[in-house]
């Protein structure tokens, strides 16, 4: 389905747009009327949400610099740049872990948004009101147990934004970390592999954030005055105080 975009809407791109988050974050901003587009692997479904949407998907894989760079040159206006795609995998011990899954967790959540963010950063500068809103994670902030290998990239993440925003400094692009706690997606089944009963126990007896939930605060920041910058937001479910501290009710 062929996607015009209009010389005077404005341009959001949200990468790990096919489910989620990502997917949640794109109805939300053209609920406000953003002209959306959608990045992410899975192509069947990033069509589906984009037709949702009203939105145009293009394949991206942030861990390819020629799938960047393809993507980057398809679009030819950004004014919001939502860094969504990420991901954690394992729950290893630093003494045990796997450095393959550290390796995925650092080029999807660290290198992957800066290459996203690097292809556009022209581009977001040129719009005149441009915002980089990246989705961090309390994992940003708080270490724990299990976690070493997926705090090390938030971290590195938050890290990245942080900098951004201080080299922008003067030009016209606002730079936003978000960093949600316990959101009820896929985000569990894939950093259990698969494992749906590992994946549910993570959400019993709580009520977390969903994705809605986040989408809304992303486009409650897009559409902040041009002169205003949310440098940094922590969202967490009433439910949940930490990373682990977690007030589950009885079934």
């Amino acid at each position: 389905m062929s996607h015009t975009i209009s010389a005077s809407t404005p341009v959001a791109v949200v990468t790990g747009a096919s489910s989620g988050i990502g997917a949640a974050t794109a109805r939300a901003l053209a609920a406000v009327g953003y002209d959306v587009v959608l990045g992410a692997r899975r192509v069947d479904k990033l069509e589906r949400i984009a037709a949702e949407c009203g939105g145009r998907a293009i394949p991206l894989d942030v861990t390819d610099d020629d799938s960047v760079a393809a993507f980057a040159a398809q679009v030819e206006r950004c004014d919001v740049l939502v860094n969504n795609a990420g991901g954690a995998l394992g729950t290893d011990s630093v003494a045990e872990a796997d450095l393959d899954d550290w390796q995925w967790m650092y080029d999807v959540n660290v290198l992957g948004t800066l290459r996203v963010t690097q292809a556009l950063l022209s581009k977001l500068v040129d719009s005149g009101d441009g915002q980089v809103i990246t989705i961090g994670s309390i994992a940003a902030r708080e270490p724990y147990k299990g976690g070493a290998g997926y705090n090390a990239a938030k971290h590195a993440v938050a890290a990245l934004t942080r900098v951004l925003r201080l080299e922008l400094l003067g030009q016209p692009v606002r730079v936003c970390e978000i960093d949600p706690g316990m959101v009820h997606t896929d985000f569990s089944l894939v950093r259990f592999k698969g494992d749906q009963a590992k994946a549910d126990a993570v959400y019993e007896g709580v009520e977390p954030l969903t994705a809605e939930d986040v989408a809304d605060t992303v486009s409650w920041v897009a559409t902040r005055p041009p002169h205003v910058n949310i440098d940094q937001i922590l969202m967490l479910a009433r439910d949940q105080t930490s990373a682990q501290v977690v007030h589950r009710r009885e079934a």
